[in-house]
């Protein structure tokens, strides 16, 4: 159904993604939260990091998770000063982090400094997003070309960026959250006709969907980025 795809979409790429990565591998899961992607990395030797201060219900604005646990966490500490040597990891992955980072730039330096050359690092964000997970949610965003310009600047290579979703996806995810939204900020949730007008207008956007001709360009969920460190 249009606008339901978002993460199952994100997570079939990071699957497809850590294939690539070389059995034995080191990879490091920036950001790791839950260590929800540890399943995905059984061929590889799996390390996780977090800074462990977001306990689920965060300052109640907002969307939360209501609860949180980091307790398998190997590293906790600031994802712009990881405890490890250079050259210590053959994979980074950062995934739906960069927007919960005040300094995003500070952490693709890190990630520069212990990724070993001809790394791959392995990153997903949001490219518009709501409030969640505050006070530690410092953008809503990223385009493709803060990819295509910071990453080069930083030693890598950009091999891959995949927009997920587009405008449409978009825009029916948000119109499938109204009712919550409307409940909670309101009192109030759609009334019989306009339920019916809101099924309308999805069906509406699942032909436009069908029929896109790149509208990711202006509007999607989010870039799935494939890059490289170059050799020294």
């Amino acid at each position: 159904m249009v606008g339901t795809a978002n993460e199952s979409t994100r997570i079939a790429w990071l699957e497809k993604a850590l294939a690539k990565i070389p059995a034995g591998s080191r990879i490091l899961d920036a950001g790791a939260g839950e260590c929800q992607f540890k399943r995905l990395c059984g061929h590889l030797t799996y390390v996780s990091q977090d800074f462990a201060q977001y306990d689920g219900r965060g300052d109640e604005n907002g969307l939360q998770m209501g609860k949180w646990d980091q307790e398998e966490l190997d590293i906790v500490g600031d994802i712009s000063a990881i405890p490890e040597p250079n050259d210590s990891f053959d994979a980074i992955m950062c995934i739906e982090v960069l927007e919960h980072l005040p300094e995003p730039l500070a952490a693709l330096r890190e990630f520069g400094r212990i990724l070993k050359p001809e790394g791959f690092l392995i990153v997903t964000a949001p490219f518009c997003s709501l409030t969640h997970f505050s006070p530690f949610h410092f953008a809503s965003g990223f385009n493709r070309y803060f990819y295509e310009h910071h990453l080069p600047e930083q030693g890598f290579d950009v091999i891959e960026i995949e927009a997920n979703g587009n405008y449409f996806e978009y825009l029916a995810q948000e119109l499938r959250r109204l009712p919550y939204i409307g409940d909670r900020y309101t009192d109030s949730s759609p009334s019989f006709v306009e339920g019916i007008a809101l099924r309308c207008v999805l069906r509406m956007l699942e032909r436009f969907s069908g029929r896109d001709r790149n509208s990711d360009e202006l509007l999607c969920f989010g870039y799935h980025v494939l890059a490289r460190k170059r050799l020294a």
